[in-house]
């Protein structure tokens, strides 16, 4: 299910973008407020007609300049980031409402995915955010949708809260074959969840590829902020240590970091911001960083500015390391040589580690 997206008006604001969504993968929508993602969304899912617009799924028309299907004729589910449940309605009634043809025990069903099992006669009201939040995806997925979109939908609950709806969201990815849209201002929520990106400003696309070539990108990030700059290092949960830092070991060795709840086994991906990285020609010693990561120099990318992006491989993934031109010249470094990178254990924030899900591993 195939989703293909091409779109353009003058007003409300200017929007000419074409994009399209394999099944199965997540896009991330990211800019500015205004930039029109939020506006893109509402098209697709049929609650705005630009001047020009096709959306199709599976090569099924829902838009074009004959057709345009009312919202509940598209198979799309869509979460918003107010939740929009019906207040007067139980979580299970909210899921139900959103069936062709109600059905308490799929309901159920539901709202198990989402871990809300006993909760499915509780009003909103009984309801934390976070559960709001899990009964307003619930909805969505009971409308048996083709393409899943996600709006903003975890800005409005606490960031312990948001973690875990981030690891519900990639656990249900690996059990969900269909086209995922993410809007979202939150660049590490985008980075975590997303396959690929779309960086928008002002209506158009200024960048658009893989989640790690978009985030390893000063030039397309620079609406964003530059030290939004970082690339995902997977690893695997080795074990706890008994100072209360766990274990993880990556293709070119371990690093330590504060206490992760998570079983020895399970795979996770690391967000490691390009400023934290600190590079060395060879191994340091007497640091009070300890984790130290051999790797192999892939390119040098320049800035605008003094500063350069170090692209280091790791086995077949890469981290990025920002640092000045006159520390490159310095130390000499060049691609194809060996350099080990520095990264301080406390400089890796909590909720920059994502559980990698899979259908047999459901919860990482």
């Amino acid at each position: 299910m195939t989703l293909d997206v091409t779109l353009k008006a003058e007003t409300p604001i200017p929007l000419d973008v074409s994009f399209r969504v394999a099944p199965g993968e997540l896009l991330a929508l990211v800019g500015h407020s205004g930039s029109g993602k939020t506006t893109i969304l509402r098209s697709i899912a049929g609650l705005w007609r630009p001047d020009q617009a096709r959306v199709a799924v599976a090569g099924a028309v829902w838009l074009d300049a004959t057709v345009n299907l009312a919202p509940h004729q598209r198979r799309a589910g869509v979460v918003f980031q107010n939740y929009a449940l019906f207040p007067h309605m139980t979580a299970a009634q909210n899921v139900m409402a959103a069936m062709d043809r109600p059905d308490r025990a799929e309901a159920a069903r539901i709202l198990a995915m989402v871990h809300l099992d006993g909760l499915a006669d509780r009003k909103p009201a009984q309801l934390s955010g976070g559960q709001q939040q899990r009964v307003a995806v619930a909805r969505a997925l009971a409308r048996r949708p083709q393409v899943l979109l996600l709006d903003e939908p975890f800005s409005a609950v606490d960031r312990a809260t948001r973690e875990r709806l981030h690891a519900e969201i990639m656990a249900l990815r690996a059990h969900l074959n269909m086209p995922v849209v993410l809007v979202t201002h939150d660049m590490n929520e985008a980075q975590l969840l997303a396959d690929r990106m779309l960086v928008i400003e002002k209506g158009r696309v200024v960048r658009e590829g893989t989640t790690a070539a978009v985030m390893a990108d000063p030039v397309s990030l620079r609406a964003m902020g530059i030290r939004e700059v970082a690339a995902m290092l997977p690893a695997v949960v080795a074990g706890d240590e008994e100072d209360g830092l766990t274990r993880l070991d990556t293709a070119t060795g371990p690093i330590f970091l504060p206490d992760i709840d998570a079983r020895p086994g399970t795979r996770l991906r690391v967000r490691i911001m390009a400023h934290e990285v600190i590079l060395s020609r060879d191994r340091p010693t007497g640091l009070s960083a300890q984790n130290i990561l051999p790797g192999v120099i892939a390119r040098v990318q320049p800035g605008d500015g003094p500063g350069v992006m170090v692209h280091i491989a790791m086995g077949e993934s890469e981290i990025v390391a920002r640092i000045t031109r006159r520390a490159l010249a310095d130390l000499g470094l060049a691609p194809g040589d060996t350099v080990h990178a520095v990264l301080k254990a406390m400089s890796v924030a909590r909720d920059h580690i994502a559980r990698v899900a899979t259908p047999e591993t459901p919860d990482g």
